[in-house]
């Protein structure tokens, strides 16, 4: 009977219990024994199934972070009109890696660079950033239009399966190579910081159009708007990881703030060296963890065709109309 305890232990109550009526009536000694494996033998069974899952998870984020890895390569230091550096900070090994996308690219068109970030969290947030960083790196270079770029990015978004719900946010900047303003494409992403003369303002206050994959909330259209910038500014790009990281208390860390007291205390400081001491201060102020991917992409303009505030953009209807009418 000893051996058919111990067989048992590593069996479900029901069948211990089953065993011990199989023969002979157990004695007081034998029951309370048994029922002791009974009770462990579950605990020990979820054991097993929580270090199988733990496993699991812990291998879907190591291919996470290598897809990611290929995906977020590094920028140029040097890109059309622009210098750029970017620094991409993964979240705590307990979190679930995230959606954020970024590139610089030099185009027919002039520079053109994106930020964004996926909504929903693991493999799927990463293949859909994969599907609009391809698609963007392509379209960045054919398509005359940046409000085009953004239509047609939220059409590749809006082409998924019925019961998937996600939308990507997203920032888009051009910068021509010859005469003409800056454009700048919001659709549901936090607005750049202007860094200048030791200061970090929002250049614009525009209301957003809605995320990639939502835009037919807004018909369809995301209009580009001007950025007044001139040689020597940086715009500073960023995630939600970088605005929503959290101190002990609860406090979101205050990112322009934070950027205006580097730039006053090192205005002349390269951007790599830049990014580092507010990479450092953003880990500081979350004690050196942070729940969500973050992304700071910092470029600095080095020339333009036109200096200065340049006036709005007229709309145009045929090239709205055209853009449109390529998604019917």
């Amino acid at each position: 009977m000893r051996r058919m305890v111990s067989c048992a232990s590593t069996l479900g109550a029901g069948t211990i219990l089953g065993a011990l009526h199989w023969g002979s009536a157990p004695s007081a000694g034998m029951a309370f024994a048994a029922a002791g494996v009974a009770a462990t033998a579950p605990a020990w069974l979820l054991a097993g199934s929580v270090v199988r899952r733990d496993r699991e998870l812990a291998e879907l984020r190591r291919v996470a972070e290598t897809v990611q890895r290929a995906l977020l390569r590094p920028v140029p230091r040097r890109v059309g009109d622009l210098r750029a550096d970017v620094r991409y900070l993964a979240a705590d090994a307990r979190a679930t890696v995230g959606g954020d996308l970024y590139d610089v690219l030099d185009t027919p068109y002039g520079t053109r660079l994106i930020i964004g970030d996926v909504s929903g969290k693991g493999l799927a947030a990463v293949a859909r950033a994969a599907d609009v960083l391809g698609a963007f790196r392509e379209l960045a270079r054919h398509e005359p239009s940046l409000s085009g770029v953004a239509v047609r990015l939220d059409a590749l978004v809006r082409a998924r399966p019925a019961d998937d719900e996600g939308f990507v946010t997203a920032l888009l900047m051009g910068l021509p190579s010859g005469d003409g303003p800056a454009e700048i494409v919001y659709c549901g992403h936090p607005p750049p910081l202007l860094l200048r003369d030791g200061t970090a303002t929002f250049p614009v206050s525009l209301a957003p159009a809605p995320p990639l994959g939502l835009l037919d909330l807004a018909d369809g259209w995301c209009a580009a708007e001007p950025l007044p910038v001139r040689p020597g500014d940086r715009l500073l790009f960023y995630t939600d990881g970088v605005i929503e990281a959290r101190d002990a208390a609860g406090r979101d860390y205050p990112l322009a703030q934070r950027a205006a007291d580097l730039m006053r205390r090192d205005a002349d400081t390269c951007l790599g060296p830049f990014l580092e001491r507010l990479e450092d201060d953003l880990l500081g102020h979350t004690g050196g963890r942070l729940d969500d991917d973050a992304a700071l992409l910092l470029v600095e303009v080095d020339r333009l065709g036109r200096l200065g505030p340049v006036a709005a953009l007229p709309e145009l209807p045929e090239l709205r109309d055209h853009v449109l009418g390529d998604r019917q």
